[in-house]
């Protein structure tokens, strides 16, 4: 049966990533700076963003199940460009909040939409495919941060105007490359086969994954929204802030080139996972001593690490630990513990900030990671053996 060709995904990736980039790294500073708005109320708004993200993750999920996949990756992408189009017209107070809640919805579903089409793909390896869409949707960000900073300051209305421009690259690309037999005649679940058989190690595991994705994107949203502020405040521009999020994407680039090289000699996904998480860990340690703008450098090389070897593992592991019938619902599912804890990151963030100080957020976040880690090795190690694997 006919498969969407990997290429045509991956574009369709890289024009949201490149999209989206345009959005979060300026969001706090547009929010605090322009608008006028303290970092708790910053982290309320992204608090919405992110649960908004939430709902379209799991509807998305559970809905790429039983309709037609091609419809509903049409009807995400058609959101997004919507908003960013009314963006063009009006980013004030309180059009700028509202369109984040509508962009993280669709944001959250077409993020799920492309995942979970990614595990119709059968003539390649999971691990290759995710590992590959990962490599996409940074690369994206390398291409998008690497202008906002600059366009940013020139024109705002230009910034969405772009945003909405590839959108409508990513609309072409999904009607004209994604209407294949593998999606639309794909099996769907129907309402007496809701009930599926998961193993319970299987189940011990993939519960174990989210809650860690909630706990380490909290800490992991910290150097996408209040370490803005916090560098800002040392006196480093905006503009090397943004590059270090263009430096984070190249980097995601080189490593992804190294993982899928790696991937000959190295079967084990979970090693992956562990080192990933210990990575994020570390980048935290050296934010505590970072002072310059070189020590902050090298705390995001170091968190880059991290995200290139957890991040694309675990949609990885989901795929192999679902039967086909439920991998979009699981895909959602991923996204959406993710978007928990995006959303509440920033919040978080900024109560820690308000009540004691940027240096205990990083012992905390530290701290956290270091925990995660603890117990996914545990959990992973006391099931693995009797897992049940779907290809």
């Amino acid at each position: 049966m006919q498969e969407i060709r990997i290429r045509w995904l991956l574009l369709g990736a890289l024009f949201s990533s490149i999209g989206m980039s345009f959005i979060w790294p300026l969001t706090t500073i547009y929010l605090h700076n322009r608008l006028g708005t303290s970092l708790t109320e910053v982290g309320i708004i992204l608090l919405f963003y992110s649960l908004a993200n939430v709902v379209g993750s799991v509807l998305g999920g559970r809905l790429f199940d039983r309709l037609n996949p091609y419809h509903l990756t049409i009807a995400g992408v058609c959101m997004s460009l919507v908003t960013f189009g009314t963006l063009v017209f009006t980013h004030g107070w309180p059009a700028y909040p509202i369109a984040l809640v509508f962009l993280g919805f669709a944001s959250g579903w077409t993020l799920t939409m492309v995942n979970s089409l990614a595990t119709t793909i059968h003539s390649r390896d999971g691990r290759y495919i995710f590992n590959m869409l990962y490599f996409a949707e940074n690369l994206g960000i390398v291409l998008g941060t690497a202008m906002v900073g600059f366009v940013y300051t020139t024109s705002i209305t230009l910034l969405f105007g772009i945003a909405f421009g590839l959108f409508v690259g990513f609309l072409i690309v999904a009607i004209v490359c994604y209407k294949v037999p593998a999606v639309v005649n794909r099996k769907v679940v129907t309402r007496a086969k809701t009930t599926v058989h998961i193993a319970l190690p299987n189940r011990r595991i993939m519960a174990t994954f989210f809650v860690s994705l909630v706990i380490i994107w909290t800490m992991y949203e910290q150097w996408a929204s209040n370490l803005s502020v916090y560098m800002t405040g040392m006196g480093i521009p905006m503009k090397e802030y943004s590059l270090l999020w263009t430096l984070n994407a190249a980097l995601i680039v080189v490593f992804q080139a190294g993982l899928n090289w790696l991937a000959n000699y190295v079967s084990n996904l979970y090693v992956q996972v562990y080192a990933g998480i210990f990575f994020v860990a570390l980048s935290f340690i050296t934010l505590i001593f970072a002072k310059d703008y070189l020590h902050f450098v090298i705390a995001m090389v170091i968190l880059t690490m991290g995200e290139a070897t957890a991040f694309p593992a675990i949609p990885a592991l989901v795929n192999d630990l679902t039967p086909t019938v439920v991998k979009g619902k699981y895909q959602g599912m991923a996204n959406a513990w993710a978007s928990v804890g995006k959303a509440l990151g920033p919040l978080f963030g900024g109560l820690v900030i308000d009540h004691a100080s940027y240096t205990v957020l990083f012992v905390v976040a530290a701290a956290a990671n270091l925990i995660v880690l603890v117990l996914t090795g545990v959990v992973v190690t006391g099931n693995q053996r009797r897992v049940e694997t779907y290809r």
